[in-house]
């Protein structure tokens, strides 16, 4: 049941994606259908690219800034008041060092308990120093004699300051004491916040937020003799970290040297840091100018800008999170999407109207030419402005306009047509009267046994048949028939002053050629070679394959083209052929070049070369057929 249910929840996915699809693809042919709509998207494309890519980059830019500034100005906060903060530890110092008369002072602490001058001597040396603090941020001073174990306090209670006395027999085994003695500055400073349990006085140390203890030694054989130690109430701290601006999500931490904390504002955060390894790297970094990148255990990045003391190494540890960080500039660019979107929407409505002035024509265009298309040969568009719109509409109007001329003209072509067809069919007798007449005048030619006569009448008649046959291809053998039968008229002619030659290749027997082609060469050889001499004149007939094609010339030996002739022949070939002169000359030599193009194409050719001696008219004939045929 699980896999038809998956699989059935899976067709129906596949269902919902190719619906999105085609309708997605329906939505970008339509958009793409119209010119107009190409270019508002396109357009619009440029404008979003560009808003978004302006806001992206002043986006990152900002963030860059809001990162140097928050650095720079935070750690230049820091800097001043951990410099206070260690002003202000180097005062306990100082406070914890006898000021005068320190013989005296040690005389007293190895007589107080048997000499009551030694014991006021101490308990004034107490007063001293606990008044001496204008700022009121001393909780109590204890004093403790190492070789007694008994100890002198003074503290506020109930308004008074009072001193008392005590036994402390555990002090000895309190690290901070350890730490004091073992110290070669002869202190150690005692933090109340991760552990408050190793008091040794009987004193509150939730009002304290630290603790400094001071060995007092002899000057002659450097044996403890006592440990001052002072504790300072949390009015103090918060008074000077009060200096450093918090805002929302940022934390504030003091530290020792060795990474004690003696100032939390959240002590869990503080512990997920240290768990991470971070105090290490802070020990390890240096002086921390350009700060350090942690992400809390919620996968919260914060920036962490601390400052290290120049005296005796105390860190002010104030963790910033990036997204308060960010938060200019996030509202920034929000502001800049929110300008930019509706400078795109009022760069949509300009583009939208200025795209359909600028294709309002080209569509007023396109409609005439779907007129056009249809079989509407009046369609025409207006023509506005001097641009390649107005340039394009009037070449569509002068085009329609030649349509119309062109399809009068084939209307009149079509009539002409017709009436020629009409004569044609009213001539059709014409041809069989002809052949009736011929056929009479060959029988009569034979019943008076005149045979040259109907010879000649025979010949004709096949001539005359042969070239009124509707074909214009025909086989190269049935062209060379046709050309005896015509030389056979010229030798009546002409008698033995013309002679004929035929060398034709048997492989172009076959050969498919324009029909008479060879009877135009040939006959320009008698009018511009025989016609023009006295004397015997040879016509020869020559048909050679070379590659794909034929090559037929027809040569003389008369006197040739006249000087400049062979020029206007040659000129005639490139001109139009329906606009040649009706009186110029040589009109069988342009037909005959003008049908080998359009059956044959450029792959056709006819080239004359005379000279006195003679002239050589060649046909290039493609042996695969022509590309009309």
């Amino acid at each position: 049941m699980n896999c038809a249910s998956d699989a059935l929840g899976m067709g129906e996915w596949m269902v919902i994606a190719n619906r999105i699809a085609k309708s997605w693809g329906a939505l970008t042919e339509r958009v793409s259908s119209r010119l107009v709509n190409k270019l508002i998207l396109l357009f619009t494309t440029i404008i979003i690219l560009v808003v978004g890519s302006l806001t992206f980059i002043s986006y990152k830019m900002l963030q860059r800034e809001a990162l140097n500034n928050s650095i720079a100005s935070t750690s230049n906060n820091l800097l001043l008041v951990n410099k206070n903060l260690e002003d202000y530890l180097a005062g306990m110092e100082q406070l914890s060092l006898p000021q005068i008369n320190y013989d005296e002072l040690a005389f007293a602490i190895t007589h107080a308990a048997s000499d009551y001058a030694s014991k006021m001597y101490v308990e004034d040396y107490l007063r001293n120093m606990y008044f001496s603090r204008s700022n009121e941020d001393l909780e109590a001073i204890y004093l403790y004699f190492v070789r007694s174990g008994t100890y002198y306090t003074i503290a506020k209670e109930n308004f008074d300051i009072k001193i008392r006395s005590g036994q402390a027999d555990s002090i000895p085994t309190m690290s901070w004491y350890k730490q004091a003695m073992d110290s070669g500055t002869n202190q150690a400073y005692q933090s109340f916040l991760l552990s408050n349990e190793e008091r040794g006085y009987d004193m509150d140390p939730s009002r304290s937020f630290m603790a400094y203890h001071r060995v007092l030694r002899s000057i002659s054989t450097r044996a403890p003799q006592a440990v001052v130690s002072f504790y300072y109430n949390k009015s103090t701290i918060n008074k000077i970290m009060r200096d450093i601006p918090e805002e929302k999500g940022q934390h504030l931490f003091f530290l020792s040297p060795d990474n004690v904390p003696f100032s939390l504002d959240n002590r869990t955060f503080y512990q997920s840091m240290e768990g991470s390894g971070l105090m290490k790297q802070m020990m390890t970094d240096g002086t921390g100018a350009n700060g350090l990148t942690w992400k809390s255990p919620e996968n919260d990045k914060y920036l962490v800008v601390y400052n290290v003391g120049a005296q005796e190494g105390w860190k002010l540890v104030k963790p910033i999170p990036y997204t308060e960080l960010y938060a200019a500039a996030k509202t920034t660019r929000n502001l800049n999407f929110m300008i930019g979107l509706l400078f795109l929407l009022l760069a949509v409505v300009l583009i939208t109207y200025f795209s359909n002035a600028v294709t309002k024509p080209l569509k007023l265009l396109s409609q005439q030419m779907k007129r056009f298309s249809t079989g509407d040969f009046e369609a025409s568009t207006e023509v506005v402005g001097r641009d390649e719109l107005a340039y394009l509409s009037r070449q569509f109007n002068q085009m329609v306009s030649q349509t119309n001329e062109l399809i009068n003209e084939r209307y009149k072509m079509k009539l002409v047509e017709k009436n020629a067809i009409l004569k044609a069919l009213e001539a059709e007798i014409n041809p069989h009267f002809l052949y009736n007449a011929l056929q009479a005048i060959s029988t009569k030619a034979l019943k008076a046994e005149r045979f040259d006569i109907a010879d000649m009448v025979d010949a004709l008649a096949l001539t005359l048949r042969y070239c009124i046959s509707g074909k214009d291809i025909v086989r190269a053998s049935e062209e060379l028939l046709h050309i005896e039968r015509y030389m056979s008229l010229q030798k009546a002619r002409f008698g033995g002053r013309l002679q004929l030659v035929i060398d034709w290749d048997p492989e172009l027997k076959e050969l498919e050629l324009p029909k008479l082609s060879l009877q135009t060469l040939v006959e320009n050889a008698i009018k511009h070679g025989v016609e023009m001499v006295s004397s015997p004149v040879t016509i020869r007939i020559n048909a050679r394959a070379a590659g794909g094609h034929a090559f037929i010339i027809v040569s003389d030996n008369g006197p040739g083209f006249a000087p400049g002739r062979l020029k206007e022949v040659l000129q005639s070939f490139e001109g139009d052929w329906n606009e040649r002169a009706e009186e110029e000359r040589s009109v069988g030599l342009v037909n005959l070049n003008t049908r080998l193009k359009l059956l044959y194409g450029t792959s056709s050719q006819l080239v004359i070369r005379t000279s006195p001696s003679g002239t050589e008219m060649e046909m290039l004939i493609p042996r695969g057929g022509g590309q009309y045929v």
